[in-house]
């Protein structure tokens, strides 16, 4: 990313972020702080904090976003909600409509939103969600960037866990993942939201192209496990997409934790079967 001329002053900008009580939240707001912002979260429900001022608002309904965005210099855009159905389009797309709307009165000369590499690529509807609130951003009043950031570690791993329910690990051993730590994503974020609007998007992975079946292999191993691989092939079109690439990237710089680095960190010489 280069620096080039800089919108603002860390010192000197206050920021909105929303979605700031999830992973990667937790991971940008003590960075956003220790880089001397003035940090403003939102929440669903309320909080108290002595540094953060957080404020409740709701993106599928609009209430409390008038007063969220109100002296803000930029949002960082983090909310979402993949894993609530109907409620996702709510959010994320239409959500992201009345945020973009609220930032553009109120003045915001900066909107990052993050989204996810192979929105573009990948038939799944969430990612439809994703791609069609990048669009929104993009053609709204507020000067914008998007980052598209590979899958979380912690994501390939809760994936494993489901795919490990019934004794073997069923995966189709040729889909390709990028895993990419949130704390090297959140790093990257505050460097975007200084550096000034992108007004296009940037893709950021992790360290290495891994296949799943070399995921699975050393996940087990740091469990201590012997749970076998059972092969499947995901079939159709998304199968197609996964196992072409559709959610690695070869953007650069890519991040430097691995996947073994979590491994590492989560269970260390525990045994785990």
């Amino acid at each position: 990313m280069g620096t080039g001329s800089r919108a603002y002053e860390e010192d000197e900008m206050k920021v909105l972020v929303t979605g700031a009580g999830g992973r990667l939240g937790r991971e940008v707001l003590p960075r956003l702080i220790e880089d001397g912002l003035t940090v403003r979260a939102t929440s669903r429900r309320p909080r108290t904090d002595p540094v953060v001022e957080w404020v409740v608002t709701d993106l599928a309904t609009g209430a409390g976003l008038t007063e969220a965005v109100a002296g803000v210099d930029a949002v960082l855009h983090l909310a979402s909600a993949a894993d609530q159905g109907r409620r996702a389009y709510q959010v994320d797309v239409l959500g992201t409509r009345r945020l973009v709307v609220a930032a553009g009165k109120n003045g915001v000369r900066h909107l990052v939103y993050v989204s996810i590499v192979g929105v573009d690529r990948v038939p799944f509807s969430y990612y439809r969600h994703k791609l069609a609130a990048e669009q929104v951003v993009a053609a709204g009043p507020v000067p914008w960037s998007v980052l598209r950031a590979t899958q979380f570690p912690e994501f390939l791993e809760e994936l494993l866990t489901t795919m490990s329910r019934l004794g073997p690990t069923i995966a189709d051993r040729a889909v390709l993942a990028q895993p990419v730590d949130p704390g090297e994503v959140a790093a990257r974020l505050a460097a975007r939201l200084v550096a000034g609007p992108l007004r296009g998007i940037e893709e950021y992975g992790g360290p290495e192209v891994l296949r799943v079946d070399e995921a699975a292999r050393a996940w087990r191993a740091a469990r201590r496990s012997r749970r076998p691989l059972l092969p499947v092939w995901v079939p159709g079109k998304l199968g197609r997409a996964l196992r072409a690439g559709g959610l690695v990237t070869e953007a650069l710089p890519r991040g430097t934790r691995t996947w073994a680095d979590h491994l590492a960190d989560t269970y260390g010489g525990t045994d785990r079967r």
